[in-house]
């Protein structure tokens, strides 16, 4: 919307659309705080900071309910949709994802998942929808729910009808499914079969766009790789995903930072904790990574807990953890992943206060 199509919706002026912007003047009342929410169709909370963000356990589980039965919908029949408008609402639940607004891209999934289905069978529909199920299979996954997220790329896979690119997306969500649900060799397989399939940038205006997606597909197959022991595969594919990194840092999203996140998360699966940390270290002391997005962040140092821990560091691991928590707290509040890694650090003796604060902020207490 332009600042004046908005002003005119929230029944305020474009000047004053345009000093909130600017920081000059505060949204500082609730009313005007929930008129603009609804106007922008997001919940309260994103606008006034991530604290009052934070869904109970109750509100999660409660979202995850509607995507489970949004899922099991099969009747849906096509009618007229406004196509431009639910491009934006595909892109606006991707950057809440990038953003680790988990509770909010669980409760925008269900309207998001209908309505792309209610849109009529053209190829952009088909785009849209395969992307709002490979985002429902990335966010279940996060919340400890491998069988539905499942459920959803399988959905993504099936609506992708064999296109090359709609099917690399759709893989990139199945992978993870896979590898959650411990079917390391499945996840290689479909992952390796996309990326033949994807084949050379059709246009040199894709060529960036291209080798983002193909070179996502290689971690996500190293990462496969690396869950039954193959280290020989997994090093043979982050190399060429960083062939292509070199040439191609697409937007943050993919890069030489990325391949080097993948290396450390792959030695940490292979039980090279070593590797791990030192290739960790060198990664995020680096201006790339703070470019990367928050649930990036905040899931890799989630994930390098492991490595961490094998080594004994439970304070580094802790701190882990509450860096993490900093970037986005949804991701270690609502991760089963966090919390186990928390639980190991307080088993393992007395804890900084930060990370007692954490602990009893997420519910965890120390166990005898």
């Amino acid at each position: 919307m332009s600042q004046q199509v908005f002003a005119d919706r929230i029944g305020k002026s474009k000047s004053w659309v345009d000093k909130v912007e600017r920081g000059v003047r505060n949204l500082d009342r609730l009313s005007v705080i929930e008129t603009v929410a609804g106007v922008l169709g997001v919940a309260t909370g994103v606008l006034v900071g991530p604290n009052a963000n934070q869904a109970t356990a109750t509100e999660v589980a409660a979202a995850l309910e509607r995507v489970r039965e949004s899922l099991a919908r099969y009747d849906i029949p096509a009618t007229d949709t406004n196509m431009a408008e639910l491009d934006q609402q595909v892109a606006y639940a991707h950057t809440a994802y990038r953003h680790a607004q988990h509770p909010q891209v669980l409760r925008i999934l269900p309207d998001l998942l209908a309505g792309t289905r209610h849109a009529h069978h053209t190829a952009t529909a088909a785009d849209l929808l395969v992307q709002a199920y490979c985002l429902a299979a990335q966010v279940l996954v996060k919340l400890g729910e491998p069988d539905l997220a499942w459920l959803a790329a399988d959905r993504a896979m099936t609506t992708a009808s064999g296109d090359p690119r709609r099917t690399a997306v759709a893989v990139v969500g199945l992978a993870q499914a896979l590898r959650a649900l411990r079917r390391g060799r499945l996840a290689m397989a479909v992952t390796m079969t996309a990326v033949e399939q994807l084949g050379p940038a059709c246009c040199p205006n894709a060529v960036a766009e291209h080798a983002a997606l193909t070179g996502t597909l290689l971690i996500e197959a190293a990462l496969a790789a690396a869950t039954y022991g193959d280290a020989t595969t997994a090093g043979s594919l982050t190399d060429r995903a960083a062939c292509l990194a070199r040439d191609h840092d697409h937007d943050g999203g993919f890069g030489p930072v990325v391949v080097d996140l993948a290396r450390a998360l792959t030695a940490t699966t292979l039980g090279d904790n070593d590797l791990a940390i030192a290739t960790h270290l060198r990664a995020t002391h680096t201006d790339a990574w703070r470019r990367l997005p928050a649930e990036h962040r905040a899931g890799h140092l989630i994930d390098v807990t492991r490595a961490q821990l094998a080594l004994g560091d439970h304070h580094a691991a802790g701190r882990a953890l509450v860096t993490a928590d900093h970037i986005a707290p949804a991701e270690t509040r609502l991760r089963p992943a966090a919390h186990a890694a928390l639980t190991a650090v307080l088993r393992a003796g007395p804890t900084p206060a930060d990370v007692t604060r954490l602990a009893a902020t997420i519910g965890l207490a120390r166990q005898p």
